[in-house]
């Protein structure tokens, strides 16, 4: 059995600090690092949140980001050299960089984007300049040079290596001025995976991050993509979403393939679950998404 690595990333320089940086604690509190084989591995902290948006990128905190990005990327590549899987605890949105970064150093990977947004913007049209609202974008080469050449790596990730899951943006973004995702990056919204069911949508991405151009292919899991009636402790509300059965359901037909290398769970706001139910049903799903590694024997 390939043991867990938790790795505590309590981030808000894409975001803001509103309490999405309680997200650690709250889960390993809840008993997240109960799963077998886990281990709580390391703790990033963030540098200082500036709420300034920078002149030159139009970006909140690009350089604390960037640098950021390589430390997160130091961790969760130590935790792949151990024969770990890495399970990152953000955290806002921005902490997808450093893990790609972790696996863009060791070659091409693919991402599954779990995300009720498509977070696909430009800086000229997020209104605050969150990189939380931008790292798809980001990830594939679109935007400040700062944050999309890493190291001079280039483009964390190519389009056709990105499956966007389960978003339900479309006419917000489309209003915001939002550039549209590219025709080659593969995308499912919330309607398609509706028509097909949960599972059977699920295969469909993993079928395409699987084709054989790709090492493997990490999953990123931010939790407004599930339905604003179950998961209001987020920052940026939406109606509609997935529900617990068919999140739990993607995420097992996700992690129990071997390809799949590593995990992130971002935006849940603990300043907004005062009772900490809702961390405990977070947990309770990621335990059922986290033991298809177990039960396939990965």
């Amino acid at each position: 059995m390939q043991g867990l690595a938790i790795i505590e990333a309590p981030s808000t320089l894409g975001l803001r600090p509103s309490g999405v940086q309680d997200l650690p604690e709250a889960l390993i509190d809840a008993g997240l690092p109960d799963h077998p084989g886990a281990v709580l591995a390391y703790r990033v902290e963030a540098p200082a949140y500036d709420p300034r948006r920078d002149t030159g990128t139009g970006v909140l905190n690009p350089v604390g980001i960037a640098r950021y990005s390589l430390r997160l990327a130091d961790a969760v590549g130590a935790a792949l050299d151990a024969g770990r899987f890495p399970v990152v605890l953000g955290g806002d949105c921005s902490i997808l960089l450093g893990n790609l970064l972790a696996l863009r150093r060791r070659g091409r990977h693919g991402l599954l984007f779990l995300d009720g947004h498509t977070d696909f913007y430009q800086p000229s049209a997020e209104p605050a300049g969150e990189a939380a609202s931008m790292e798809l974008a980001l990830a594939t080469g679109r935007g400040p040079r700062l944050l999309t050449d890493l190291e001079g790596l280039g483009p964390l990730l190519r389009d056709e290596d990105a499956v966007a899951f389960g978003f339900r943006d479309v006419a917000e973004s489309a209003e915001a001025g939002m550039q549209p995702l590219p025709p080659r990056l593969y995308a499912i919204g919330l309607d398609a995976v509706r028509a097909a069911g949960a599972a059977t949508a699920a295969r469909q991405a993993v079928g395409h991050l699987t084709r054989g151009r790709i090492a493997g292919y990490w999953v990123h899991l931010d939790v407004d993509v599930l339905d604003d009636a179950i998961m209001p402790a987020v920052d940026y509300r939406l109606p509609g979403g997935l529900t617990w059965s068919e999140l739990e359901s993607v995420l097992r037909t996700a992690l129990a393939d071997g390809r799949a290398v590593g995990f992130d769970v971002t935006i849940f706001n603990p300043r907004l679950d005062p009772d900490g139910s809702i961390a405990a049903r977070l947990t309770e799903c990621l335990h059922r998404g986290l033991s298809a590694r177990t039960d396939h024997g990965s």
